[in-house]
């Protein structure tokens, strides 16, 4: 008598199959693609503030100006939140272009931040531009609501990135532009190397190494998809946008 099993049975054999591969797949994806190094959550080192504030990031910080513009065209609202604002080179920029907007820019790091208090003086946007220091998550900033939530190159230092998602969520008011731009991980610490090459190889070596850090701590788009689908905000868009920017952007629904 030859055994042939039930259809359901048949089922349930395909179906072990079927996961069994999938979880093949992802042990031998994650062989393929290079782990993630996290580096430390703030730049508090005054040779790093210096390094990072003499180096010129106009074109990658206007190009997130020019990002933003087109993809929110109409935008208007007055209070913008900035996660992780740095030197604030971002927000003076950011300022100029939307000269009715108040911001309020937020980093761990005073070093950064002393810097940034200067160059705001400087640009004459004191009355405009507001720097605090305040690590993430924060209860007393979540309490409050902007009509704009800006980021540029905070998630990659962040040992928990929901907190940035979590805070962009409660921050904003619904129909208020999310704006998050970041590294993105290359495939193998080569790919690495030949970027930093690339795009800082003028730079001095303080801003090399941490260039170089920070694209091995920074997450792949898939990684942040996942994130984001835990926060609450998977309508959120996410493209990448050059060969080491990814973006994640969209209107506050829900």
């Amino acid at each position: 008598m030859i055994f042939s099993p039930s259809g359901k049975k048949k089922r349930r054999v395909a179906d072990r199959f079927v996961n069994l591969l999938l979880d093949r797949g992802k042990d031998i994806l994650k062989k393929i693609i290079m782990e993630r190094l996290p580096e430390p959550d703030l730049m508090d080192n005054i040779e790093q503030a210096r390094a990072y504030s003499e180096t010129d990031f106009s074109e990658a910080h206007d190009y997130f100006v020019t990002h933003f513009k087109s993809r929110f065209p109409d935008f208007s609202g007055r209070e913008v939140l900035d996660l992780g604002c740095g030197t604030a080179d971002v927000v003076i920029r950011f300022a100029h272009a939307y000269n009715h907007s108040h911001i309020m820019g937020i980093d761990g790091a005073q070093a950064m931040l002393d810097i940034g208090v200067h160059d705001i003086q400087q640009a004459g946007l004191s009355e405009r531009v507001t720097l605090i220091k305040c690590l993430l998550p924060d209860k007393t900033l979540s309490s409050r609501q902007f009509d704009g939530i800006i980021s540029n190159s905070l998630l990659h230092h962040l040992r928990d990135p929901m907190a940035i998602w979590n805070t962009a969520r409660q921050c904003s008011k619904q129909g208020a532009p999310i704006f998050i731009m970041d590294l993105m991980r290359p495939e193998n610490p080569a790919k690495a190397r030949e970027l930093v090459t690339l795009h800082a190889g003028n730079a001095s070596p303080v801003l090399q190494r941490d260039f170089y850090n920070s694209l091995l701590a920074s997450y792949h788009i898939d990684e942040i998809r996942e994130q984001l689908y835990s926060a609450g905000l998977a309508y959120l868009r996410s493209e990448i946008i050059s060969d080491r920017h990814l973006l994640v952007w969209g209107a506050k629904n829900g």
